[in-house]
């Protein structure tokens, strides 16, 4: 129940003053999904810089250069890994070759122990599942649609994943947790947050006027490239290592065996993870049997956090 956000101001049309308004509210929106830390990652002078704490979206001090074009953001709630330890805290910066990049993830890996003994991924101070990601496309040694792919074929668990490099090509990499990419062509803009109730809450709060966007859509396997003249170039990879099989209000359920989904027995981390959602459900007046109802009926924890937000239980 983490956050993604970010944007591409491919079309310099924000001001310094601009930019870090719409970024400290799509942080503060984003706290809706995790209040525990927040960070952002961006390129300055050819350099990707990554600045994090564990502090809620609206008390990071959020300033980026009116030249950097993309900014890639997150906000946390723990799970595995203190947040008090900052190593703990996404985005997380890797070098795969020559490429510097940094990596932000929403959802749980349940398998992370297993790949790095799998692929002999060495030893590190850092707690969270999601760091694994980084270390298998630095095993890559590239950046690219091929190792992204790879690297989350590999995954079991539940996820989406924001990847920026040093040239400012931002990916978005679509597992089973949501996304939402508005772009504003006129502008030469994109906007993104995890749900699309968060980007809409922060665009109520946004004093710039934007017009009316397109909104990007992405499925799951879907590799999303935007470069930083705001190009998109797409790939894909199989995703058939996600923990559910596909079942939304708007689908219909498909023969699990039949797909190659499968449901490994829960961890510690992600029985705390659905401990948590069940308390949001009964904020929102919602029983927690009705969560795990909901569980037992093939919806992902970000769906079933997505339509307690919107009443649509």
């Amino acid at each position: 129940m983490c956050c993604l956000f970010g944007m591409v101001d491919y079309g310099n049309y924000f001001s310094f003053y601009q930019k870090t308004k719409i970024l400290r509210c799509l942080a503060k929106a984003s706290e809706a999904r995790g209040k525990d830390a927040s960070g952002i990652a961006y390129c300055t002078r050819g350099k990707l810089q990554v600045y994090k704490r564990a502090l809620p979206g609206h008390k990071l001090r959020i300033r980026v250069p009116e030249q950097s074009k993309a900014v890639m953001g997150h906000t946390r709630l723990t799970t595995q890994g203190n947040e008090r330890r900052n190593q703990n805290n996404h985005p997380f910066l890797g070098k795969a070759g020559n490429t510097t990049f940094a990596l932000a993830h929403n959802g749980m890996i349940y398998n992370d122990k297993i790949l790095r003994r799998k692929y002999c991924l060495p030893k590190t101070g850092i707690e969270t599942d999601s760091y694994v990601a980084v270390q298998l496309l630095e095993q890559s040694g590239d950046i690219s649609f091929s190792s992204l792919g790879k690297m989350a074929e590999e995954i079991e668990g539940s996820f989406s994943f924001t990847v920026l490099d040093e040239q400012e090509n931002l990916y978005f990499v679509k597992g089973d947790n949501p996304l939402c990419i508005y772009h504003y062509p006129k502008i030469g803009v994109y906007l993104y947050a995890s749900t699309e109730s968060v980007l809409l809450d922060a665009l109520s709060r946004i004093p710039v006027p934007l017009g009316k966007p397109n909104q990007v859509v992405l499925d799951w396997g879907d590799i999303l490239q935007i470069d930083s003249k705001g190009n998109q170039f797409r790939g894909e990879f199989d995703p058939q290592n996600l923990r559910i099989y596909p079942y939304s209000p708007c689908s219909v359920m498909l023969d699990p065996p039949a797909m190659g989904w499968h449901f490994p027995k829960r961890t510690a981390t992600e029985h705390e993870y659905i401990r948590i959602l069940k308390s949001i459900a009964s904020f929102y007046g919602y029983t927690p049997g009705l969560v795990d109802s909901m569980l037992d009926g093939g919806f992902s924890t970000d769906e079933i956090e997505e339509m307690i937000y919107c009443g649509r239980v």
